[in-house]
């Protein structure tokens, strides 16, 4: 094995490839392993809030963003038919699949550090020495580092090779989405949440006039096809699309739940390896840039002190405590989208009319915005 890097990342999703663009963009020697041999080519997250943009400016990619994405400097709340609310961002949330952001981050480490994506590697052991991580594969050694990342996702392997669990909080939800041409009477944008008594759909705007929509479902009686996923948006809020106008529609269920740890020893977690947190709000992906940002510069340190063994406590406090108000942020959106009937709905409503009036609309602007975290 030749001689060790200074950080290796496990993990090129939009989070590992944003913390390697960091530390590359400060001349550390970064290498970055994924399992598939291709980007996974499906977009997946959207939003891009204020702080996961700064994050993107701070390893300059933010510009390519900005130019591929589209705004959205307003949300509007529904039910019926009926407006319940609406509020103005001051600081817009920007719109763009993940697919393209992952493409943008990806093609500035390759300007940066060519070859430092390898592609096709499973992880399956992590060894601990005195003063560096072995990172091991199937075929035998893959690389050694003074430093290891986990930002291998939800079902991360390097925190299960560590022994570490995730704390499961209670609540869960299901949900189907799929995209389709923008229509209706939606401005290009705005988001719209429909409060309705079977559940929350949601509807953003997406680049090249398409939008998202977002459906609250049982489990059992999620559309698995367009033409069931057009059928209960159309009896649900009563939009019209065409079956064939949709992408085939994707089932996913939000879930909450810290890591017990963020970090052993020369090994820290990042991202969603470190935090899951329910889609529902959008805060995910840029929880984890944010929590890049912060681990980029914690490695920086520990690199200019000499590589110190166990440099992350204070990552791991400042990360734990914003997971856990994102997750309490998420927590609420999932309870206001679920579905409610007779009285319960009629106090929601007006729960909602409250919320989109100063000085509350100010402060729920800014929680969506993901201020704070």
């Amino acid at each position: 094995m030749s001689r060790p890097h200074d950080v290796v990342v496990v993990g090129a999703g939009p989070v590992g490839l944003l913390l390697a663009d960091l530390l590359a963009g400060a001349g550390v020697d970064v290498a970055v392993c994924e399992r598939r041999t291709a980007p996974a080519g499906v977009p997946r997250a959207i939003g891009i809030h204020p702080p996961g943009l700064e994050a993107l400016d701070l390893a300059r990619v933010g510009a390519p963003v900005r130019a591929d994405a589209v705004a959205i400097r307003r949300g509007v709340a529904r039910r019926g038919g009926r407006e319940l609310g609406r509020l103005r961002f001051d600081r817009p949330v920007l719109s763009l699949p993940q697919d393209r952001t992952e493409e943008l981050l990806e093609a500035r480490l390759a300007a940066l550090a060519p070859g430092a994506l390898r592609r096709g590697l499973r992880v399956t052991g992590v060894r601990a020495r005195a003063a560096a991580v072995d990172v091991e594969g199937e075929g035998g050694a893959i690389a050694s580092a003074r430093y290891l990342v986990a930002a291998d996702g939800v079902r991360s392997t390097v925190r299960g090779l560590l022994g570490v669990d995730t704390r499961r909080r209670r609540g869960t939800a299901d949900y189907v989405m799929a995209d389709a041409p923008s229509g209706g009477d939606a401005a290009d944008d705005e988001a719209v949440i429909h409060l309705e008594h079977d559940g929350v759909v949601e509807s953003f705007p997406l680049p090249r006039g398409r939008r998202r929509w977002v459906i609250r479902v049982d489990r059992q009686a999620a559309p698995s096809d367009p033409a069931g996923f057009a059928a209960l948006l159309r009896e649900r809020v009563g939009v019209r699309i065409a079956p064939g106008d949709l992408t085939p529609p994707s089932r996913f269920t939000a879930r909450q739940g810290p890591s017990a740890r963020l970090a052993r020893g020369r090994v820290a977690l990042v991202g969603d390896a470190a935090h899951e947190i329910s889609p529902i709000g959008g805060q995910g992906m840029n929880l984890g840039w944010v929590g890049a940002v912060d681990l980029a510069a914690t490695l920086l340190g520990a690199l200019e002190r000499g590589a110190p063994p166990a440099p992350f406590g204070a990552y791991e406090r400042r990360r734990t405590a914003a997971a856990d108000r994102a997750m309490r942020r998420a927590a609420f959106n999932m309870a206001m989208g679920a579905p409610v009937d007779g009285l319960r709905g009629a106090a929601r409503d007006a729960f909602v009319r409250a919320l989109a009036r100063p000085p509350a609309s100010t402060t729920l602007a800014r929680a969506f915005t993901m201020h704070g975290l």
